[in-house]
């Protein structure tokens, strides 16, 4: 029976070879997305599930809030917590909590000058971590003992390629390295580098002993922010009964905080569930996880359009086999088997087409999503099996509207030449084209939607200048602080630089918070814990940052760098002024420092525009407390400028390496995940629509054939060629035209929702619409026109010859 239906339906397929390869490779298109989103996907959704106990693996996660004498705190909302907290916790969880196997706590990262004999490297990302990590996290040791490498003070676990880089192929397990020109470090580890699915990731760990050695007195200190704990919980443990205990346990711990709550957390659902800020790595977006599924969705549906709406079109060739077969006894049945046998055969060529394009097909989603995509075994038999299975359920769900309707054709009237099956369809077609070109419209403008705003971030004024903008990073070099005016004005006596400033952090870095008191309009000191930047003299001007009210530090007025503050407009409206300027003059008290706020600057924007300009104070910042330098530079000749820049460096801080970059590109990187997403949304959403505009030319040619005669008389009678152009493509275009009037408020939902991630965004107006809707004509007349050209320019006599 199978052989009879191979036989039939590959006669049939190779009988119209032009419609047959518009379906397969529509088919094979749409498979190939799917894989390729499916192979993406997986990644998102495999973030941190390589640990083997992930399943007892929690973080804590905290809440600073204030709260004002003799008033309740309010409930503490998910965007309220973050993961960053203060070192006692973890300690005391694990004396309180007998569910709890063991802690494990880490700081933020550290960047350290590494050398080793005449190899010298500024690393970045080493964290400083608790010797419990290899009981809980499932990482790989090549060289030395998880259980003793962090232990003993100055012991540092390298990742593999950072070994390389000092030690090369050699165990390093026993060797010292140097770090920053001060303290020789013990290798007590090498660990495989840490796979890329991870929520965060590092270079290197450092034994805590190590920083209890260098600062012991933060780990009594519950509100010292600069740690991240996490929880390995013993078999069976109810974590809802273990948060029950939560708030009992900070009302004995801390109960000097009434603002301060702990939540626990699931690792797992760190990258693409957690709300909490202050995460120690990037995050994911549950949200487009979502809409790239929507995708893959679109695409298939779209890839299905095509073929029912060929196949039924269709019906009108197929309509005497079926009258002919029926007449000898032919089932219903077994004719709409042998059509869906024809569509799953249509769907298994596809399958192995999209398996053969998969391949390099990764490699491509890998450079436009920036991620290293897991390995994938495409000779794996499960992964044939699988596409098997799925090009069957594809093949019936693309087929089985065109089976049900080509083997429900009458014998007699088709023969007689009294009926035209193909007319009972026209409806249906129609509604699909529009289902299709809806669902590409909406992918358009969502392109449109998305360019817009990774525009409008990259030309959004930001309140500051950042071109042209050279960032010096000196890591608390302690002779590079100490001499920091020295080199300052070296540097600045340079060739081509216009200015230079100091500050512990430059705009798009992180800031820690501030414990604050300010005096309010009534005269009460209020206590908020707004950020901080610590800067120099020179960084309000250098930046160009607007003042609104009062003045910028200056070296005229000897008491600014002890007892003067700077805030910005969001942190005079946190302490309760409406005009900015009224806070001028107000005390200050933070961080052991007293003094007045001398200015006021109008708000910049510090941080990435996901997020609204927040409270910030900018306080007189002393050497010991600054780690870059910026310097303002022409834009005639960066090089040389560069150069020199370099050589006095080299001059003035030979024991510190020259690292530089410049701040517009430091800045940008925010929004990087931003731009991938973007590639990766219109990469899909093009390939969406070249799958509808194959079935579209599939449908015209079609209809062009149906409609020869009709061509042919009105050519005879005096027809133009571009009149039977607009004929054979007026109907198409008013189905698009229904699409996008349908198309424009889902999309428009879609997009906004995509947009609330952003505190400054783009309007999702009337233009973004149709230029979406001019983009689908245009891309629909081209794709018609070919056909209906053609058609319009064939001789009539041919045509008409056997009428």
């Amino acid at each position: 029976m199978f052989r009879h239906y191979f036989q039939i339906a590959w006669r049939n397929l190779m009988k119209r070879k032009f419609y047959t390869l518009i379906n397969v490779a529509g088919l094979a298109i749409g498979m190939t997305c799917c894989m390729l989103i499916s192979v993406y996907l997986y990644h998102e959704n495999s973030y941190d599930q390589y640990h083997t106990k992930r399943d007892r693996i929690y973080r804590v996660v905290q809440t600073f809030r204030n709260v004002e004498p003799g008033t309740k705190p309010v409930a503490a909302t998910p965007k309220d917590y973050q993961v960053w907290g203060c070192a006692p916790l973890g300690p005391a969880l694990q004396v309180d909590f007998p569910e709890i196997e063991r802690v494990v706590q880490f700081m933020s990262p550290n960047s350290l000058l590494l050398q080793n004999g005449d190899k010298r490297v500024q690393q970045d990302n080493l964290l400083f971590m608790d010797s419990t990590a290899f009981d809980v996290f499932s990482w790989k040791m090549i060289y030395g003992d998880p259980h003793t490498a962090l232990t003993a003070p100055f012991s540092i676990v390298l990742t593999k390629s950072v070994a390389q880089k000092f030690f090369g192929n050699k165990n390093p397990v026993g060797q010292a390295l140097q770090v920053d020109n001060q303290t020789n470090f013990m290798v007590t580890g090498v660990m495989e580098d840490v796979p890329p699915n991870s929520q965060f990731t590092f270079n290197g760990l450092i034994s805590m002993t190590t920083m209890h050695k260098f600062r012991e007195e933060i780990f009594g200190w519950w509100g010292y922010v600069d740690f991240y704990t996490y929880l390995l919980l013993k078999e069976n443990t109810d974590i809802k009964s273990l948060q029950a205990k939560a708030d009992q346990f900070v009302k004995r711990r801390n109960p000097d905080d009434k603002g301060y709550g702990i939540k626990f957390e699931k690792m797992t659902d760190a990258y693409l569930h957690s709300l909490a800020i202050r995460q120690p790595g990037p995050t994911g977006s549950l949200l487009n996880v979502s809409l790239f599924l929507c995708i893959a969705i679109f695409i298939m549906l779209i890839a299905c359009i095509n073929f029912m709406n060929l196949s039924t079109a269709r019906s009108l060739e197929r309509a005497k086999e079926v009258g002919v077969r029926k007449v000898l006894g032919v089932r219903p049945t077994s004719l709409m088997w042998q059509f869906l046998f024809e569509s799953i055969l249509l769907s298994l060529a596809a399958a192995i087409i999209a398996i053969v394009l998969a391949k390099p097909g990764i490699a491509l989603i890998e450079r436009l999503s920036g991620k290293e995509i897991a390995y994938v075994n495409f000779f794996n038999p499960w992964l044939f099996i699988a596409m098997a299975g799925f090009a069957v359920v594809v093949g019936i769900g693309a087929g089985i509207y065109p089976a049900w309707f080509l083997s429900g054709f009458r014998a007699i009237s088709v023969l007689k030449g009294k009926s035209n099956p193909a007319s009972g369809s026209v409806s249906l077609r129609k509604a699909l084209v529009v289902f299709q070109f809806t669902l590409s419209i909406a992918l358009i403008a969502g392109t449109i939607i998305v360019f817009n705003q990774l525009k409008y971030l990259n030309r959004h004024d930001l309140g500051f200048k950042k071109d042209q903008m050279l960032i010096i990073n000196f890591e608390d070099d302690s002779k590079v602080q100490q001499n920091i005016e020295a080199i300052k004005k070296a540097i600045a006596d340079q060739p081509g630089v216009v200015s230079v400033a100091a500050s512990r952090a430059v705009p798009g870095e992180f800031l820690p918070n501030a414990g604050t008191q300010i005096q309010t309009p009534d005269g009460q000191m209020a206590f908020r814990i707004p950020l901080i930047y610590e800067i120099d003299f020179d960084f309000i001007p250098l930046y160009h940052i607007p003042l609104i009210a009062g003045r910028a530090y200056s070296r005229t007025h000897l008491t600014d760098s002890a007892q003067g503050m700077i805030i910005n407009e969001a942190a005079a409206k946190l302490y309760g002024y409406t005009n900015p300027a009224d806070a001028v003059g107000r005390k200050f008290d933070q961080w052991g420092r007293k003094g007045t706020i001398v200015g006021v600057v109008k708000d910049f924007n510090f941080r990435s525009l996901h997020q609204a300009v927040e409270p910030l104070t900018l306080r007189y910042g002393y050497p010991n407390a600054l780690s870059r330098i910026s310097v303002a530079i022409k834009g005639d000749n960066i090089p040389s400028t560069l150069a020199h820049v370099r050589t006095t460096w080299d001059k003035m801080a030979p024991q510190r390496p020259f690292m530089y970059h410049f701040l517009d590109e430091s800045f940008n990187a925010q929004y990087q995940a931003d731009q991938h997403f973007g590639q990766l949304f219109t990469f899909f959403s093009c390939l969406a629509i070249c799958i509808a505009c194959l079935g579209l030319l599939g449908l015209s040619t079609f209809m062009a054939q149906q409609r020869v005669k009709e061509i042919g008389v009105r050519k005879v009678l005096g027809s133009s060629v571009s009149g039977i152009v607009v004929l054979l493509s007026k109907d198409f275009i008013k189905l698009v035209l229904i699409a996008i009037v349908i198309a424009v408020p889902l999309s428009t939902w879609a997009m906004n929702e995509w947009l609330k991630d952003f505190a400054y965004r783009v309007s999702v107006g009337p233009i973004i619409f149709l230029e979406a809707g001019l983009i689908t004509v245009g891309v629909a007349l081209l794709t018609i026109a070919w056909q209906s050209v053609k058609a319009a320019r064939a001789n009539p006599v041919q045509s008409l010859r056997n009428e």
